[in-house]
């Protein structure tokens, strides 16, 4: 585990020697703790204080998302790739913590007090596997209103200005329902990514036209008629074989994204046509089982948040500094990935719980 660390650390250039003592160590902590991974423990069990902790938490100039791709890199192999993103809410107090607001809680169901981070993962299509880049955090209603952003255009925002690293890795960014807005996929089309996402059952489509230019005046027709989903023309679908339901693709043009997509739709059993899911695709050239497979793999973004939160105290710093807090998540979600890399050079499945319990035994 500490060599594969310190591999990684040779990737990340202008790194001091004594913070990357401190970071070794730190990283080391994250696994080898058994409870709360904060401060105070990491002063009980590390090598240094629990000032020097504080201190070099505070650093901002070293680069986690170098870190993270040389681990990504080393992991995820397949031929594949899509950036996903999702949101994670962490449960927070305090009068003093900064942009601590009220944020959607998947688990709960409902808008809950604490703080939210906007994951951004790389997902390994054909191994089923994901691993975390980098996780800012949301800032509150009131901050976000400063910033002269809304919620999607600042989730938006983080990624266009990751947009050259993302895009060596991939340009097909996959996002759940809540992203299939006009105001997150057409910035991102402009920035040269494509998007996967998910309609809602009552999506506005047309079928593409297959009228041909007449020669007269006036524009051509624009699109033929609206998709009924109850009653699809057959005749311009695909249909894939799936173990479950029916698997039907089809060129469509969007109303609200104002753009011809490829379009997927889900049919849960052959017998009961009134539930569907639809899912797409800006890339109208992608295959039907592609937007599906990756659409589906996304949700491995949501075991890294797991894991983070469960082993590696992703919920646990306990300071008011945004700097602190940013290192604490990062060097979680590090720990995570780093484990997986020393697991695929050993050769053993990825277990959180037993990477857990043999470097805390070993420690």
């Amino acid at each position: 585990y500490q060599s594969e660390c310190f591999e990684a650390l040779k990737s990340v250039s202008k790194v001091s020697k004594p913070f990357e003592k401190v970071l070794m160590d730190t990283l080391k902590l994250f696994m080898a703790i058994p409870g709360k991974v904060n401060f105070l423990q990491m002063g009980r069990y590390g090598e240094f204080s629990e000032q020097t902790y504080r201190n070099n938490f505070e650093n901002e100039a070293f680069d986690w998302f170098a870190f993270n791709e040389y681990l990504v890199r080393k992991v995820l192999n397949g031929k594949f790739l899509a950036i996903a993103v999702d949101p994670s809410f962490l449960p927070k107090s305090g009068k003093k913590t900064p942009w601590i607001g009220r944020f959607w809680s998947g688990v709960a169901g409902e808008m809950k007090r604490g703080q939210e981070i906007f994951g951004v993962g790389v997902i390994d299509v054909e191994n089923h596997d994901c691993m975390t880049l980098s996780a800012p955090q949301t800032p509150d209603a009131k901050s976000l209103e400063e910033m002269d952003y809304n919620l999607v255009e600042w989730y938006c925002q983080n990624l266009i200005i990751l947009k050259e690293k993302l895009q060596k890795i991939s340009r097909l960014v996959v996002a759940d329902a809540f992203f299939s807005k006009e105001t997150f996929v057409n910035p991102l089309l402009k920035e040269g990514f494509h998007v996967i996402s998910r309609f809602r059952n009552d999506a506005v489509l047309f079928y593409p036209t297959l009228q041909k230019p007449t020669g007269k005046r006036g524009h051509p027709k624009w699109y033929d008629g609206k998709v009924d989903f109850a009653n699809l023309d057959l005749s311009r679908c695909e249909e894939i074989e799936v173990d479950k339901g029916r698997l039907i693709g089809l060129k469509a043009y969007s109303k609200s994204l104002k753009r011809s997509i490829k379009v997927v739709v889900w049919y849960p059993d052959e017998e009961d046509t009134t539930k569907w899911q639809i899912y797409f695709s800006t890339d109208d050239s992608m295959s039907t089982k592609d937007v599906i497979d990756c659409y589906r793999t996304r949700f491995q973004l949501e075991f890294c948040f797991r894991d983070a939160k469960h082993y590696a105290g992703l919920n646990d710093c306990q300071s008011t500094d945004l700097r602190k807090l940013e290192f604490h998540r990062n060097a979680s979600f590090a720990s995570i990935n780093i484990a997986k890399v020393a697991c695929k050079e050993l050769g053993i499945p990825f277990s959180i719980s037993s990477c857990k319990s043999i470097i805390h035994n070993a420690y």
